[in-house]
């Protein structure tokens, strides 16, 4: 290995001030840039498009509060308009978040953050319609609100009850359409997915125009345990007596139903730290948010058990646990491998300062020098005066070191240097004496 002070007694001082230079400042900059990498904040996408568009305004008012508070997350809200685009943008890869329903999205890449909200499936029978139970379906049309959105709701239920060898049609609408559509008796039931609050019950009662004493029903849905074993994308629910309405209630007994979980999930491979942060972030904004969207109230843990339909991301599982990391959890390996690093970099410093010379015992270097020419002054010495005068300014030379080192002054080493080349200068000056036939001391050959 080469020794850095000797490498650099063949370079330069301003060649080696310039490469030291230069090491400096990329070091300094790679510091810098691994600094900015570690504390800059993570921006996640999040793709919504449910809810009646509530499901955009809660994600926006919590990328807020991430905003507000600096917290190492972010969020860039999405809205692609239905949950059918979310479950596109979702699966294709251009979100890291989705609001989804699971019986849209392709979910083999996802994992559960929170459960946002559940939406109830009812089937509902318009007042004066003669129908009481699923065959009385047969022959008739009924009126899938939302379209496209439940078309695999639909589907399910047909299979399930062989509604297509029973001729049963279904006609999409809009929320909008449904109201007209039951009065002009183009359609005998509707086939709605909601949340169970007075918002979203107002519209279905909406959809439902009154007839003298007539009430609407709701039809149960029997087979929503089977179903809920085959597509496990849904789960069978026992909705309460009086929930479409109080006086006279309807249901007017406890109804088994279907219910459609909403989550907000996460691509899987996203880090648990940037995940834990977010379910906090959520959890947090629900208590404050919970007036203004009491949807809210559904928020809750996703299934940690390992066979749920999605499972939970290892973050938002440690944030429901109360597994958040400390300060030594998160640091550790850096308190651990940071004095490591720290001994590496003090070497580096001290070869790079012995490079540079920077240090050097400059009088150490001349007083080698001032033996050297008195060993020539020895060579060349024709007289004994010329020799004793030699000796001379050797003593004194010594007398001075001497000093130094009994003062603490002249580390070992160099002592031990200045003690060879005295030692030198006496074989010279012994050899010398010899040959202009001088006595020579006793002892020194």
């Amino acid at each position: 290995m080469l020794d850095p002070e000797l490498t650099g007694r063949r370079l330069p001082r301003w060649v080696r001030v310039v490469l030291l230079a230069c090491v400096t400042v990329f070091t300094i900059g790679l510091g810098l840039f691994a600094y900015q990498h570690m504390t800059h904040p993570r921006t996640l996408t999040v793709a919504t498009g449910s809810l009646a568009g509530e499901g955009t305004v809660i994600m926006s008012t919590i990328a807020n509060r991430l905003a507000s508070a600096n917290a190492p997350v972010r969020l860039k809200v999405i809205d692609t308009g239905n949950p059918i685009e979310v479950a596109k943008t979702f699966a294709a890869g251009k979100a890291d978040l989705a609001i989804a329903r699971g019986d849209l999205a392709d979910l083999a890449k996802a994992r559960a953050v929170v459960l946002v909200a559940n939406l109830t499936v009812l089937l509902v029978v318009p007042p004066g319609v003669a129908i009481e139970d699923m065959d009385d379906l047969k022959g008739k049309t009924v009126g899938v609100v939302g379209g496209e959105v439940n078309h695999h709701l639909a589907e399910v239920l047909s299979k399930e009850y062989d509604l297509t060898g029973a001729r049963v049609q279904f006609r999409d609408l809009t929320a909008a359409e449904a109201r007209q559509a039951v009065q002009a008796k183009q359609v005998s039931a509707l086939l709605v997915a909601t949340p169970l609050t007075e918002k979203y019950l107002s519209l279905v009662r909406d959809m439902l125009p009154a007839k003298g004493k007539s009430q609407p029903k709701l039809l149960a849905i029997e087979s929503a345990g089977a179903i809920a074993n085959v597509t496990k994308a849904y789960e069978s629910y026992d909705l309460p007596k009086g929930t479409l309405r109080g006086s006279p209630a309807i249901p007017d007994d406890d109804l088994t139903t279907l219910r459609i979980p909403i989550y907000l999930v996460a691509h899987r491979d996203l880090a648990s730290d940037d995940v834990m942060e977010l379910t906090k972030a959520v959890m947090d904004a629900r208590r404050e948010l919970l007036g203004a969207h009491p949807v809210l109230a559904q928020i809750a843990s996703p299934s940690t058990e390992s066979d749920a339909f999605i499972p939970i991301h290892a973050g938002a599982k440690a944030y429901f646990d109360g597994d958040h990391k400390t300060f030594f959890d998160k640091y550790g390996d850096a308190l651990f491998y940071g004095p490591m690093a720290l001994g590496a970099l003090t070497s580096l410093f001290a070869a790079a300062w012995k490079f540079m010379g920077i240090g050097a015992d400059e009088s150490n270097s001349s007083l080698l020098a001032s033996l050297g020419a008195l060993a020539n002054r020895i060579r060349e010495a024709g007289s004994p005066a010329d020799l004793a005068a030699v000796e001379d300014e050797i003593d004194g030379i010594l007398m001075a070191e001497l000093a130094k080192y009994t003062n603490g002054n002249v580390p070992a080493t160099d002592a031990a240097v200045l003690s060879m080349a005295a030692h030198r200068l006496e074989l010279l000056m012994s050899r010398r004496r010899s040959t202009l036939g001088l006595p020579v001391a006793p002892g020194v050959t």
